[in-house]
This record gives C-alpha cells, structure tokens and sequence, in this order.
C-alpha cells in the first residue's frame, strides 16, 4: 500500500460525491479510530458533518475537525498545524492520520455520512 504525507496539512481523498451535505441537526454516525500512541481501533468516533466542516469526536472528550475541500474530493484539518496522511487500505475506505490519532472513513462518506 501506498502512504502519501502532506506536510502542507492537506489530506487527498477521492472522496466522491461529496457536494451535499447534511444539516447540523443530523444524527451523528460513528466511524472506526484509534486515538492516541498504539491505540487499538474502535468503531466509537462519532462522526458530524456541518457544510463543509467535518467534527470526529473522541471518547475522552476531544475531537478533530476537517475541512471539506476541492469540491469533495479532499479534507485538510481545520485545527492546529499537525502533519497529516492519508492512504487507501481497501476498495471502500480511507485511512488518515493526523498526530497520534488514525481515522477510517468510507471512501464515499458522503452517502455513509449523511
């Protein structure tokens, strides 16, 4: 598999079909994290999408937020200056890293995330 970091802060995606979006009252989906150093993955990262502003939250309390950029097709953190990667572990998802903590979300998260 093929990693690609992006020190300028910007995670590529083919995130396809991502134009619409679900309003700030739509029930949050959970999505697979590992939080922190050596964390194991858990499918408890809820996951709520505002326009084009992503929210992940953590079980502790803290979360991480994504832009949604290049018509759907990219998200680049909205807070902080991490460096950040992402990478395709299978036909269906996208794993991105920023910091200590990891993601895994739907290739076509738009649709699995409304």
């Amino acid at each position: 598999m093929r990693k690609r970091t992006l020190r300028s802060g910007l995670l590529c995606l083919p995130l396809l079909g991502c134009g619409g979006h679900a309003g700030s009252d739509a029930a949050p989906q959970s999505i697979e994290c590992a939080i922190g150093v050596g964390a194991d993955w858990t499918g408890h990262c809820p996951v709520e999408r505002n326009g084009a502003l992503l929210t992940v939250r953590h079980v502790d309390g803290g979360f991480r937020r994504f832009r949604i950029i290049q018509r759907g097709h990219a998200l680049m953190p909205a807070d902080g200056s991490e460096e950040s990667s992402s990478r395709k572990i299978d036909g269906n998802r996208i794993e991105l890293s920023i910091g200590e903590d990891r993601y895994r979300l739907p290739l076509r998260f738009n649709e699995a995330l409304k």
